[in-house]
């Protein structure tokens, strides 16, 4: 036979009042119902719990060795019940999301905080990563949701937009690219380029766009981190495509970045999210912030 909670409730409040009728008025219930319970309880551990007389009800030495653990895993569980009910309500828990490094590094920082401040019991995990590897971790439930560009073609994924990111040509200073009053991705083709590796969706935006001038992207270096291709540009390499977001592009100071002007040297970013898939009650109370203050918090 199992044991169950309310049969080491009922064990419980016998010992505490040391009587099995207030032990049944504590707990609501009748007598011959709890004295059921007792005696299930009994047949289970294989051992006598209580002597019982006409005027005391007294523990066992088995009774009284077992009752601390019996008292824990009680304390536990109403913990639990309590712990899975503000989960339930939104009122405490934790969030998973993966996002782009750029999203990662200058706007969800901004977010989490303020989040924090009206959710103190929410705590967020980041899981900073290229495109595909955020596709991946949102297919597998590895995390709650991603934050990045738009899956082409998937029917399983959900995007709901956020905000517009833009591409910027990065230069050394001086450069003969500063005196471009309007940049555009054809006048970097005459420089050495600094491209992020195929996996990333500044590279697939940057090769759609050329593909639509009828070009192809011929890179002299790629890379797979934006502080990479910066300390390149910054070491006279050449020239770089890198999103306005990213916090390496804000922070190079020493560099000249320029907002490029091809309509589609512009990347879409937003939450993507496994379609039919329930989320509960945290996770959707900090989409809802997102949703809500990612375009201001962008700015």
């Amino acid at each position: 036979m199992h044991l169950n909670l309310s049969q080491l409730r009922a064990f419980a409040a016998v010992a505490r009042w040391s009587s099995f009728t207030k032990a049944a008025n504590a707990l609501h219930t009748t007598q011959p119902a709890l004295s059921a319970k007792i005696q299930q309880l009994e047949e289970a551990v294989g051992a006598t719990l209580f002597d019982r007389t006409t005027r005391a009800v007294a523990l066992t030495r088995i009774a009284r060795d077992i009752l601390p653990s019996v008292e824990k895993i009680l304390g536990e569980t109403e913990a639990l019940i309590y712990y899975a009910k503000d989960v339930a309500s939104g009122i405490t828990g934790r969030v998973v999301v993966a996002a782009l490094p750029s999203v990662c590094s200058t706007i969800l920082p901004k977010a989490i905080a303020q989040f924090h401040s009206e959710w103190p019991g929410i705590s967020i995990a980041l899981r900073d990563a290229l495109t595909e590897r955020i596709v991946e971790m949102v297919r597998s439930d590895e995390v709650d949701f991603g934050i990045g560009s738009p899956v082409v073609g998937d029917p399983q994924f959900d995007f709901t937009f956020l905000c517009s990111d833009h591409m910027a040509v990065v230069t050394p200073l001086p450069h003969p690219l500063s005196a471009v009053q309007h940049p555009r991705l054809k006048h970097l083709l005459d420089f050495p380029l600094i491209l992020m590796d195929r996996n990333s969706s500044v590279r697939r935006i940057v090769d759609q766009s050329l593909l639509e001038q009828g070009r192809a992207s011929q890179p002299l270096y790629e890379v797979a981190y934006m502080s990479t291709a910066i300390g390149m540009v910054r070491a006279g390499l050449g020239v770089s495509v890198l999103p306005t977001t990213a916090l390496e592009v804000k922070s190079a100071s020493d560099l000249s970045a320029r907002r490029l002007m091809d309509p589609s040297l512009t990347r879409k970013i937003g939450i993507l999210r496994r379609r039919g898939r329930s989320s509960g009650a945290v996770v959707d109370r900090f989409l809802g912030f997102l949703r809500h203050s990612f375009k201001t918090l962008a700015n």
